[in-house]
């Protein structure tokens, strides 16, 4: 005897998906079309056969097909389709202009594009919020001790002075905390956090609260280096990237990968923690160093 729960898939796809195979298939016979049949289809569209150009065409068309019907990351090549969308609307802009081209089919095609590159906008949006979530693991040695760097982490207002993408981290009381990002083309993000694990001079755990612009957790581990050689810190974080799939593309586009900055938030936290500051040019006509740590806020002279 067999059961089955509410959680069970049922039989068949979901619209969502049936809607994604539909444009693969699409996408696979305007491909093929492309490839074998370039002079009818350029007849079709009403301008000059190129044959090399339809080649690369339906090679694209061919590759997002297949793409979308063997469903791994189908987010990713449904946005792939858009970016081919507008590649073949400005392709037909400038058949468009061509002598010898007819203006009518030439318009009629970049119609049915326009009418497709909405469809496929559409899907990729529903299962952009299906995407996987951002995965970062980073580790560096600071030589300080496990208590010095947990008790300056756990001051969550410290975490700006060298997390570049903070803006701005406020206690709220009662484990939480309100959080303010810098977010994509110069927006901001915001989220509440609590703390859901915390052991002193070990380890921080953090996870945002219901409504946050980006739904994230983190967690910051402080390890006894061997040799009593100061302390491996290990940072875990995870994160819904907005704009799902195609959110995630473009900040990578933007130089913004998440493992990289990361990184280079721990080695400005291992600058903070050794020296005191953190060595930037930004804004500094001479390159001079700028004072991040809580030793130079009163006074810039070392003890």
């Amino acid at each position: 005897m067999t059961t089955s729960s509410k959680h069970d898939k049922p039989n068949g796809c979901e619209p969502r998906e049936k809607f994604a195979k539909g444009l693969g298939w699409f996408s696979v016979g305007l491909g093929l079309a492309e490839i074998f049949a370039p002079r009818e289809l350029a007849r079709l569209v009403g301008v000059r056969n190129r044959p090399a150009v339809f080649m690369a065409l339906g090679a694209r068309e061919l590759l997002n097909g297949v793409g979308i019907l063997a469903q791994n990351q189908t987010a990713g090549w449904l946005w792939s389709r858009v970016a081919g969308d507008i590649m073949d609307l400005s392709l037909l802009g400038i058949a468009f202009t061509e002598r010898g081209s007819d203006k009518e089919r030439v318009e009629g095609a970049a119609g049915a594009v326009a009418g497709v590159m909405v469809a496929d906008v559409i899907c990729a949006l529903q299962n952009s919020r299906e995407t996987q979530p951002v995965r970062v693991e980073k580790v560096v040695a600071i030589d300080r001790s496990r208590e010095e760097l947990y008790g300056f982490w756990r001051k969550f207002e410290n975490l700006p002075r060298f997390m570049r993408h903070l803006e701005s981290v406020r206690e709220a009381g009662q484990n939480r905390s309100h959080w303010v990002a810098k977010g994509p083309a110069g927006t901001s993000i915001q989220w509440d956090a609590e703390i859901v694990d915390d052991r002193p001079s070990e380890l921080i755990s953090w996870r945002s609260l219901p409504g946050a612009d980006v739904e994230n957790s983190g967690s910051v581990r402080f390890e006894q280096a061997p040799g009593n050689r100061g302390t491996f810190v290990r940072v875990k974080m995870e994160y819904q990237p907005p704009g799902g799939f195609f959110g995630a593309t473009i900040a990578k586009m933007l130089g913004e990968e998440p493992e990289v900055q990361v990184q280079r938030d721990l080695y400005r936290f291992k600058q903070v923690m050794e020296t005191g500051q953190v060595t930037t040019t930004e804004g500094q006509s001479a390159g001079r160093p700028s004072s991040t740590s809580p030793m130079y806020d009163t006074d810039n002279t070392r003890k």
